[in-house]
């Protein structure tokens, strides 16, 4: 009887000293859409001490005609604040991390609602198809691979005349009607 009565008292001591804890030393758990360029492409995961967490970005992929689906990037911001009125989020937050944010019911459930409110905004005829996130790097493996534009030469580079140019500008030297022709030079043949 007085084993029963001992174990009673420390889960009672237990209680009573996990309630004394300061805010700043647990987790609140919120989870709750936060914007990242537009309204509803972010959602921010409470899952540290004093607010901080994980800001997880939301990209519909639409390259299917009339389809809408979840495109996966385990690579989300890192929060901070995301307790009070002003959450931030910038750096990178690891993926084992979004991993375990997984692992809660409730972060699913909130990342399928916000897909699929994005997916409706974005593309409002197309029919929404959730596919469940990668809990591990071996499962990100296996989703298909999108496709992403292929950057070209003049994406990457500057005018070199145009560069030319403004340098002459700014060191106050002459220019040349040669300054102002903005052809691009040829590409080499086996180049970019």
């Amino acid at each position: 009887m007085s084993s029963r009565l001992l174990l009673t008292s420390l889960a009672a001591l237990t209680l009573l000293c996990g309630g004394c804890l300061r805010r700043e030393q647990h987790s609140s758990g919120l989870v709750y859409p936060l914007q990242r360029r537009i309204p509803g492409d972010g959602l921010a995961v409470v899952n540290a001490a004093a607010g901080s967490g994980l800001h997880i970005w939301l990209d519909p992929d639409t390259e299917t005609a009339g389809i809408c689906r979840p495109r996966w990037n385990p690579d989300g911001a890192r929060l901070s604040g995301g307790d009070g009125p002003t959450p931030r989020s910038g750096g990178r937050a690891p993926r084992q991390e979004f991993y375990a944010a997984l692992r809660r019911g409730q972060v699913r459930w909130a990342l399928r609602q916000q897909m699929q409110l994005l997916c409706r905004q974005r593309a409002p005829r197309s029919r929404f198809v959730w596919q469940e996130p990668p809990r591990s790097d071996a499962e990100l493996l296996q989703l298909p691979q999108q496709q992403l534009p292929q950057l070209e030469r003049q994406h990457l580079l500057s005018n070199p005349t145009a560069v030319r140019r403004s340098e002459k500008q700014l060191l106050g030297l002459p220019l040349t009607a040669a300054d102002w022709d903005d052809r691009l030079p040829p590409r080499p043949p086996n180049g970019p």
